[in-house]
């Protein structure tokens, strides 16, 4: 059939297949770079010669991650305890989330610095900030060392909550005690610092409950805080601010001092029978001495008899009776403050116009 093709058409042929078999050679040498190209992605590099296998690397940079961890971790217990933590953990919830609250019961302390209006008036603020961490600083072991921790610093005051998580009710009430004669210890030590220091010696006032509260997380989505609420914050609350008004160092109630079952190791007496702000019912209180000399023990539970018998004629506005009562404790005790304070509250009373179902409390 050649013979029929002219000699110009015949060029014209070749040269087009010559063409596409140089296209061709340049398609199959460009698909077989792009084939080595994606094989390489997936293939292992060859290690370099002076690389350490993954098992010989430094753990330097492991250890650092790890500290900084450490680190984090005690950094946020400062600010949220530990224990906190740990007792939702009790109650089967290991996060911390907003909203989440559990009940328990526990003992609460709070204690607070006497007079610290005046006192901080008489410093600078890098002074009252010096103090207070100092103060803060050896107030914290007691509570610590008696199975308690700091719920939170309220100005000058510690809200302190005891809950035992391996123990029961009497241990919370025990550990509470124990803190608290522990904090007039280290109180005790502070001032004699202070005093060395030529600063002025500080006085505290304790108070404490044993109850229901319901710990929780309040706040917002991105400002969250741990709290306790409850009838029993608010009576431990106003225990500690009686302490001033019977001149008293530890302020308790019959509920913390019978819930601790050690009527001889945490020596007290009976104060009164008081209404606190913010509650409709009576509080029977007393007054932990434990922790005071022998010969002033003696002398306050030498009275205990006549302060009872005292209350008890008060309670029937029998007034006479009463102060005749107190008059008597206040001769077996002339340094004793107690029996001098319902000598006046009885005057009071019976100078004031009762209520019918008036129950023999004081409002306090």
């Amino acid at each position: 059939m050649l013979e029929f093709i002219s000699e110009p058409l015949l060029v014209v042929l070749l040269a087009f297949c010559i063409v596409c078999l140089v296209v061709i050679a340049f398609l199959l040498k460009k698909l077989k770079t792009l084939s080595h190209e994606k094989m390489s992605d997936v293939t292992p590099k060859p290690r370099a010669i002076n690389q350490k296998p993954f098992e010989e690397l430094p753990t330097e940079r492991f250890e650092q991650r790890a500290d900084e961890a450490l680190r984090l971790r005690h950094t946020f217990q400062k600010f949220v305890p530990k224990q906190f933590v740990d007792h939702f953990a009790k109650h089967g919830s290991s996060v911390l989330e907003l909203g989440h609250a559990v009940e328990d019961d526990v003992a609460i302390l709070f204690c607070d610095i006497r007079g610290f209006t005046g006192l901080s008036e008489n410093m600078s603020p890098q002074e009252l900030m010096h103090f207070l961490n100092s103060y803060f600083l050896r107030m914290n072991d007691p509570i610590h060392l008696n199975g308690g921790f700091i719920d939170k610093f309220i100005g000058d005051a510690i809200m302190a909550l005891f809950d035992h998580p391996d123990g029961c009710d009497e241990d919370k009430a025990r550990d509470a005690l124990c803190a608290a004669l522990d904090l007039r210890q280290a109180l005790t030590i502070y001032n004699q610092h202070r005093q060395n220091s030529g600063y002025p010696s500080i006085e505290i006032g304790i108070g404490i409950h044993f109850g229901p509260v319901v710990l929780g997380t309040v706040g917002s989505d991105d400002r969250m805080d741990t709290t306790v609420i409850g009838d029993s914050v608010n009576i431990a609350y106003r225990l500690e601010a009686l302490a001033p008004i019977y001149h008293c160092d530890i302020v308790v109630s019959a509920q913390a001092l019978q819930q601790a079952a050690q009527s001889e190791r945490f020596s007290a007496r009976l104060l009164d029978w008081v209404k606190v702000k913010g509650r409709s019912n009576a509080i029977e209180i007393h007054e932990v001495i434990a922790h005071l000399p022998i010969e002033i023990q003696q002398l306050k539970l030498s009275n205990v008899a006549l302060i009872k018998q005292g209350l008890t004629y008060r309670f029937k506005q029998n007034w006479a009776q009463a102060i005749n009562c107190f008059e008597q404790a206040a001769k077996l005790a002339p340094d004793d403050y107690l029996p001098r304070l319902h000598i006046q509250q009885c005057q009071k009373l019976a100078a004031s116009p009762l209520a019918e179902d008036w129950d023999g409390t004081v409002q306090l």
